[in-house]
């Protein structure tokens, strides 16, 4: 049993840097879209390099994370937590370094495969080492420090994109992992799973990030009506087809598939597909359209981001306290529609655009949307499925979101017409803009109209329940447990 307590010198040296590590990838997925003008021009990039700075690392991250766990229950979980940290680091310093918007997409999902192993690790370190009586405060302090990280990394891009330059923006991670790795060494004891085999579903976690990577391909390049593109499509569908026959025969899947068995996690997940394609679109196109259109500088476009974050921080733990009275699908019915109102409020949101009067509205109500639904949500998750698996059905969760985010950041300026070029025109980009949140508006309220016509009012009584009260990050639900379980 782990004996760790949180008052002690180990447990505190622990906690730091379990929220250093979890820091690192939660930074880079906040400040990366705020840089990504400044990283188009100095590249001289068009804009689907720019969806692929941001999708390279999600498609290998989505795709890799629950195998992540897997590997540090098996090897050792402050191994493969260090790995994650010098692995994302190494990355991040290719990033930096890159010469050209191809490294830099290929730095970029290596930096996905660094994540996809401290991500999961960092949190379960915590699990495996505190004693049972201090594990929720500290999962608490780790998942709300890790929400100022998130809160902060809006800011802290700006600062750097207009100050030292975006290429700062992955250095940074180099000296915090530099910090982080040898106090996890020193501090932090190693352990694992006992349970855990020899056997893992490699096949599976390539098959799942090449399903992605060649469906985001055929997304994002769908505009040259090329035969790769159509290539690329097929293959991807043929990925994602051989993923799911792997998974059901495979003898050690790493995404059992009889877990969607049960109706109420099936549905939560397209719930969740719908708000978070949502909420990764929008993030992806504001930053761009508070530069591009309004003329804000970095620093003031990842300022202006900022309440949705605050308000995730500050209301996220009552949110949860109010789903457990009422049920989750009140909140998770007019959660969205918030959310939904809030893109549609930032229609207003254009040239010589007021902070006050046009921005700060729209992102008050988004952020109240946000609150209201991503902690009902997460309890719906972890009520869908026995308590033994709760872990893995936070991971695969958790892994659905991104898998969202990334197809809307390729979908998206398809839908809506965006040519390479449009981010260096405000007019052209302005004109996309409008009928994109309008699109992500109508994802928002598909997923409230699921969400009230599939969602149990009560879970059970037994049923798992989270532990990470407070949540910062915009762009994924929070993990649960261990994934692998």
């Amino acid at each position: 049993m782990p004996d760790v307590r949180l008052a002690s010198p180990q447990g505190r040296w622990i906690l730091l840097t379990t929220v250093l590590g979890s820091s690192m990838a939660l930074l880079d997925s906040t400040v990366v879209n705020v840089a990504l003008p400044r990283i188009g021009r100095d590249l001289d990039a068009g804009l689907a390099a720019l969806q692929w700075t941001v999708n390279a690392y999600m498609v290998t991250l989505a795709g890799l994370i629950l195998l992540g766990g897997a590997l540090g229950d098996r090897f050792g979980r402050r191994r493969i937590f260090v790995l994650g940290v010098l692995w994302f680091a190494a990355a991040s310093l290719l990033c930096g370094l890159a010469p050209n918007a191809g490294v830099l997409i290929a730095a970029r999902a290596l930096q996905g495969i660094g994540g996809a192993l401290l991500t999961p690790g960092s949190l379960a370190l915590i699990q495996a080492s505190f004693h049972p009586d201090d594990r929720g405060r500290a999962v608490g302090l780790w998942s709300g420090f890790g929400g100022v990280g998130a809160a902060v990394g809006p800011f802290l891009g700006g600062w750097l994109v207009d100050g030292a330059g975006w290429r700062w923006v992955f250095l940074l991670n180099v000296p915090l992992a530099l910090l982080c790795a040898p106090i996890a060494l020193r501090h932090v004891p190693e352990s694992s799973d006992e349970r855990a085999h020899t056997r893992f579903d490699v096949l599976g976690a390539v098959l799942g990030a090449a399903a992605l990577a060649l469906l985001t391909y055929a997304l994002i390049e769908a505009r040259t009506a090329s035969w790769a593109v159509a290539l690329s499509a097929v293959a991807g569908l043929a990925a994602a087809v051989a993923f799911v026959v792997v998974e059901r025969r495979g003898k050690d899947p790493m995404m059992p598939l009889d877990v969607f068995a049960s109706r109420q996690f099936t549905a939560v997940n397209l719930v969740t597909l719908c708000v978070y394609a949502a909420f990764g679109g929008f993030f992806f196109l504001a930053a761009l359209q508070l530069q591009v259109v309004v003329g804000w500088s970095a620093l003031a476009a990842g300022t202006a981001l900022l309440p949705t974050t605050v308000l995730m921080l500050l209301l996220s733990a009552r949110s949860g306290e109010l789903a457990e009275r009422l049920g989750p699908r009140l909140q998770l019915t007019a959660g969205p529609l918030f959310c939904a109102a809030g893109m549609v409020l930032m229609l207003r949101v254009g040239p010589g655009a007021s902070y006050l009067a046009d921005v700060l509205p729209a992102l008050l109500v988004l952020g109240v949307g946000m609150v209201t639904l991503v902690a009902p949500l997460t309890a719906s998750v972890l009520a869908a499925v026995d308590t033994a698996r709760a872990g893995l059905a936070s991971g695969v969760n958790n892994a659905a979101a991104r898998a969202a985010g990334l197809v809307a950041v390729a979908a998206l300026p398809l839908l809506t017409g965006m040519g390479e070029e449009a981010y260096r025109s405000a007019p052209a980009f302005d004109d996309a803009f409008g009928p994109a949140m309008l699109i992500c508006a109508g994802v928002l309220v598909a997923g409230s109209v699921l969400a009230f016509t599939t969602v149990r009012r009560r879970p059970s009584p037994d049923c798992a329940r989270p532990e990470c009260r407070t949540h910062g990050s915009v762009l994924t639900p929070p993990l649960e447990g261990d994934p692998t379980s």
